[in-house]
This record gives structure tokens, C-alpha cells and sequence, in this order.
């Protein structure tokens, strides 16, 4: 495998989602703006839209790969039956779980964003729409197994251009309905049609691998329960930082637009993320898994610093960016219509704290797949535990003196942690070794870093006039901005050797 390769196609993938991405977001935030509809839609979007991250970026692979990739090392007749018993068990327990909370749905609405029992009409159309994009958790997850199928054999590409589908399908959306007063609606059953039509998209291209068949027969053997063991950790491990905001969501909806101020901050470093982290635990993870079963340590290690050392090239840069520049990359992204410069502030400040905690968030990602290679998702569960625990009673005891700020302030604070234990975890089991490379690379890293971000707020000061809330070009100033910018971190980090062209061809 081509860790640079695997990641520069997985990422361009991941990009283009994101792109048309931020195209919906743009139409939200014009139609919907940050007050009690856009509310009451993204706790009915962030619900199964946070399931789906959980499940596709990394925590089902987390369980499934490595345990998968040993059947197939013994045989691709026992690797058909493993995955035929996890399907038929997945398809039985999501079910199961899609009616219960459909019939609860009032209840489970209260659980989540319990700050909206109070309004009638806010919790009203929460549960309402709920009900409606629920069933896409049902069907994201089940795609999230064949993508997991493909990771499995290294077929990164589909798995990432699927997501594509859920946002080309709301955009459509928007371009036809537009200011209709039941929108809102329009959009929930379209978030459910896509997860359906992202089902069978994964169906066709896995049928060569697997093609599913439900039985009602379970199959229960000591593999599958060792599966499910592990699924289970890995879902809280591999998705803390999603937890995380899941919990902050909750927290946040006793104050008015806060789930809107976050949801939008969030949009906007997940784009990083996903390709400093996501993107490459997912892809280092099936080979990791074999150099370990074929107790290859040479090619182990060299992954291992490789990814890491990929990973913070990709997410300090983006760090520094939304931390000097949150308010300009707000604005240009999110500022028109309904969206007003009170909503551009409040979701710039939360950006500028969750941008504190990228590379923590990057590097869960990283350390958590050394784990996971192993068959361990029980330690990096335990370590998610405290940072999660340590995520409530900082953001509970602290919201009434500084509101919905405090949530990404304590995201920030407990991914670092987290982050740490992960690293000492490894360091001390000998899962990982620094190799005599890596931090004259980091160092690199830095200069490159420190150098472009000279240049970025020279032209951030040159630009500044189109930065005004009411200027028309913002958006297109900050695209040049970061283009820019990222062209002459990428030139200086050739000069300076902090990133090697002649990595592109290596093979890990």
C-alpha cells in the first residue's frame, strides 16, 4: 500500500463531500439561518448524521477489519461466513433499535437536547423531523459494513465518494423547494432517501467481495462474540470526538441558537479532520493489522511514524488558519441571508477553541488504529471514558457562567488528554517507537508552518477590506487566501524537505 497515494485518493473524495458539504450548509444557513427551526433540523440531522460518523469514519472499522483481515489471510470461505453472521446480527440489532426510537421518539428528543421540553413548538418539530431521519441510521450503518468490506481489501475509493450521495440529494433539494414554508420536512425525508440510495450504491460495488443475504439464523460462534465485544468500545473509542459534540449538543440546546453557533464551527475543521485523521486511520489500518499478525516490525514502524508524521503535516497548518483567521472563515463561509454578524461571532469563537484541539483530534484518530491493529478496543474505550466524563463536568459546571463557549473550550481540553494517555499507552506497550527520522521531520514541520503563517496574515491583512461582514467577493478572497497559502507551505515544505516528493512512490 501507498500511504500518500491511498490518502491523496480517500481525501479527494472526502474534499468533494465536504465541498458540497459546505454548498448545503450555505443553503441552511441562508434559509434557516442559527434560530428554532435551524435548531430543531440540526438536532434531527446531528442524531443519525452522528451515528453515521461513528459507524463510516473509523469506528466499525476499528472492530471489523482486523478480524475480518485475519479470516482472509486464513481463507476466503471463512472470511464470507464472518462477515455474513456480522451482517445478519447488525441488521437484526439496528432494526430493533430504529423501532424503539421511533416509538419513543418524545422521550428520546428529551434525552438529547433536553433544553427544548420547555418550548412547545421547537420540541414539537424536533421530534417530528426526528422521526423522519431516523430510518437513515438504520441504512448508513448497514452501508458502513460494506465499506468496511472494501477497506478490508484496500478499495478506499468508493467508500469514500459514497457520502457524496447524501449531499447531492439535500442540494436538489434546496434548488427545488427553496423558501417553502414545510422545507424543513422536504429535507428530513431527503437525509432518509439518501442514506437508502447510499445502501445500495455500496451493495453493487462490495457484491464482489460479499453480497449480503439475511437470515434469521444466527450464527453465534467465539469469533462473533469477540467481534461484538470489541464493537461496542471501539463505537465510544474510535468516536470520541463525536461523542463529544453529541454532548455538547445536548448541553447546548438551553441556550437559544447554540446548537446552530456549534454546528456550523463544527462544519468547518471536520473538513481537516477528516482527512488528518480519518482518512488515514482508516486506510493504515488493514496493513497495520497484518504487519502485526505477520510480525513485520520493520514495515510496522515505518507506517506507524509515516501516518503520524502525515497526519500533523496536514492539521497544523489548518490549525494555525481557523485559529488567526476563525471570524474571516466564518464570515465568507456561512455570512449571508439569515445568517447574521451576531451568528458569524458566535460561531467564529467556538471555532477558534475546537480549531485548539485539531491536532488532538487527528492524532486520536492515528493512535487509537496502533490499538485497534492489536484486537484492543478496550483501552483506548477506557481512555475515551475519562475524556468524555472529564468533557460533562466541564461544560456543566461552567455553561451558566460562560455558555455555549465552554463546549468546544472543554472538547478541546479533554481531546488533549486523551490524546496523551493514547501516546503514553503505546509508548510504554511498545506498540510504537519513535524512528530517528521523525522529529528532525516534526521540526521541519514546524519552520514550514511557522514560515507560512508569515504569509498567511500578510495576505490576511491585505485582504482585509474584502473581509467586511457586507462584502459580496468574501468568500472568493478567502478561497484565494487558503490556496494561496497552502501553495507556499507545500513549496517551502519541498525546499526544506519537511515533506519528500519521492514519499508519493514509497510503499508502506
Amino acid at each position: 500500500m501507498n500511504l500518500i497515494k491511498s490518502t491523496g485518493t480517500f481525501s479527494l473524495f472526502v474534499i468533494l463531500s465536504r465541498i458540497l458539504g459546505y454548498i448545503r450548509d450555505f443553503f441552511i444557513a441562508i434559509y434557516l439561518g442559527s434560530g428554532p427551526i435551524a435548531d430543531a433540523f440540526f438536532v434531527a440531522f446531528r442524531i443519525p448524521n452522528t451515528f453515521r460518523r461513528l459507524f463510516a469514519e473509523g469506528t466499525f472499522n476499528a472492530a471489523f477489519v482486523p478480524s475480518y483481515t485475519l479470516e482472509l489471510l486464513s481463507s476466503k470461505k471463512k472470511a464470507q461466513r464472518f462477515a455474513k453472521s456480522v451482517f445478519n446480527l447488525l441488521v437484526l440489532a439496528l432494526l430493533c433499535l430504529t423501532i424503539l426510537v421511533e416509538i419513543f421518539m418524545p422521550s428520546f428528543i428529551k434525552l438529547i437536547a433536553p433544553g427544548f421540553s420547555n418550548i412547545d413548538e421547537k420540541f414539537k418539530l424536533a421530534v417530528d423531523l426526528t422521526r423522519i431521519t431516523f430510518p437513515f441510521l438504520f441504512f448508513i450503518s448497514i452501508a458502513s459494513f460494506f465499506s468496511a468490506i472494501l477497506n478490508s481489501h484496500n478499495k478506499f475509493a468508493i467508500a469514500a465518494a459514497a457520502p457524496l450521495i447524501l449531499n447531492i440529494i439535500l442540494i436538489i433539494c434546496f434548488l427545488i423547494i427553496k423558501n417553502d414554508i414545510d422545507l424543513v420536512y422536504y429535507l428530513s425525508y431527503a437525509i432518509t432517501l439518501a442514506g437508502i440510495i447510499q445502501f445500495i450504491f455500496l451493495i453493487f460495488f462490495t457484491r464482489k467481495y460479499f453480497y449480503p443475504s439475511f437470515s434469521f439464523k444466527l450464527q453465534i460462534d467465539n469469533k462473533i462474540k469477540f467481534f461484538f465485544k470489541k464493537l461496542l468500545p471501539s463505537i465510544f473509542s474510535s468516536g470520541v470526538t463525536q461523542i463529544n459534540i453529541l454532548v455538547g449538543t445536548i448541553i447546548a440546546s438551553f441556550q437559544a441558537s447554540a446548537v446552530s453557533y456549534l454546528y456550523y464551527a463544527d462544519r468547518i475543521y471536520q473538513i481537516n479532520l477528516a482527512i488528518a485523521g480519518i482518512a488515514i486511520g482508516i486506510i493504515i489500518l488493514p496493513n497495520l493489522s497484518r504487519y502485526i499478525k505477520r510480525k513485520n516490525k520493520f514495515k510496522l514502524e515505518i507506517l506507524q511514524n509515516k501516518s503520524l508524521e502525515l497526519s500533523l503535516f496536514l492539521s497544523l497548518p489548518a490549525t494555525l488558519a481557523l485559529i488567526f483567521a476563525s471570524e474571516e472563515i466564518v464570515s465568507a463561509l456561512f455570512g449571508y441571508g439569515s445568517f447574521d454578524e451576531e451568528s458569524v461571532k458566535n460561531s467564529s469563537q467556538a471555532l477558534f477553541y475546537f480549531a485548539l484541539g485539531l491536532p488532538a483530534f487527528s492524532m486520536i484518530k492515528i493512535f487509537s488504529s496502533f490499538i485497534f491493529a492489536r484486537n484492543d478496543t478496550k483501552t483506548p474505550f477506557y481512555f475515551s471514558l475519562i475524556s468524555v466524563i472529564l468533557n460533562i463536568v466541564i461544560s456543566v459546571s461552567l455553561f451558566d457562567k460562560l455558555g455555549f463557549i465552554i463546549i468546544p473550550i472543554a472538547t478541546t481540553f479533554s481531546s488533549w488528554l486523551n490524546g496523551l494517555l493514547l501516546l503514553i499507552f503505546v509508548l510504554n506497550k511498545n506498540y510504537f517507537n519513535f524512528n530517528n527520522s521523525f522529529f528532525t521531520q516534526l521540526f521541519k514541520i514546524f519552520i514550514a508552518n511557522l514560515i507560512s503563517l508569515g504569509s498567511f496574515k500578510i495576505l490576511l491583512n491585505y485582504f482585509s477590506n474584502y473581509f467586511i461582514f457586507s462584502n459580496s467577493y468574501k468568500f472568493l478572497a478567502i478561497i484565494l487566501l487558503v490556496l494561496l497559502t497552502f501553495t507556499f507551505y507545500l513549496l517551502i515544505s519541498i525546499l526544506i524537505k519537511a515533506f519528500k516528493i519521492s514519499d508519493i512512490k514509497l510503499k508502506y
